[in-house]
């Protein structure tokens, strides 16, 4: 029961808040709660086609694959397709961890999935369009530009500047996850 409570310990901190506000002030209480509940329905749309997703992934492809196409010798091959998969991808960030975690099991290299989380949340192709159609297409090509060498170094920067305990507890908690 206490690994429980642990476990969802945010969750009771966030409906205490809320009963606390619909008790002292009923307007932002209830303004409150409605804002939560969207927030659930909205997870609850994203996250089941996102672990549909994963299981198909965990089951599809293949350990050996993984490691050919983004593990320590894929090259350019790996950076690119890391960038391709979070460039493709839809959904808010949060939906990235999971997937991210799935690459780190199956022994993707940890810049590829840096680069593949800080593609999803910079270089998404709707939010390409969306910039191109609102704001030019000279902001969206520059933008991209500058993206795409800073996300590969912050990967890459990053990763060198973890330890080797660290990295292998990064992966220990992927594999912990799924």
């Amino acid at each position: 029961m206490i690994k429980i409570a642990k476990r969802y310990r945010f969750f009771f901190v966030l409906a205490a808040v809320n009963m606390a506000l619909l008790a002292l002030n009923p307007v932002v209480g209830q303004k409150s709660l409605s804002i939560t509940w969207n927030n659930v329905l909205e997870m609850l749309s994203v996250l089941p086609p996102i672990f549909v997703m994963l299981g198909l992934l965990d089951v599809w492809v293949e350990r050996e694959a993984m490691i050919k196409l983004m593990g320590e010798r894929s090259g350019v091959m790996g950076v690119g397709l890391a960038f391709l998969l979070g460039s493709a991808a839809a959904g808010p960030l949060y939906a990235a961890f999971p997937i991210a975690g799935v690459l780190l099991k199956k022994g993707s290299k940890l810049s590829n999935v840096l680069i593949f989380i800080g593609a999803w949340s910079t270089t998404k192709i709707p939010l390409l369009l969306f910039e191109a159609s609102s704001l030019g297409w000279d902001f969206m090509i520059t933008r991209l530009l500058i993206n795409l060498p800073i996300i590969a170094l912050i990967a890459y920067v990053t990763e060198k500047t973890l330890s080797a305990d660290e990295k292998v507890q990064i992966y220990n908690t992927a594999d912990d996850l799924h």
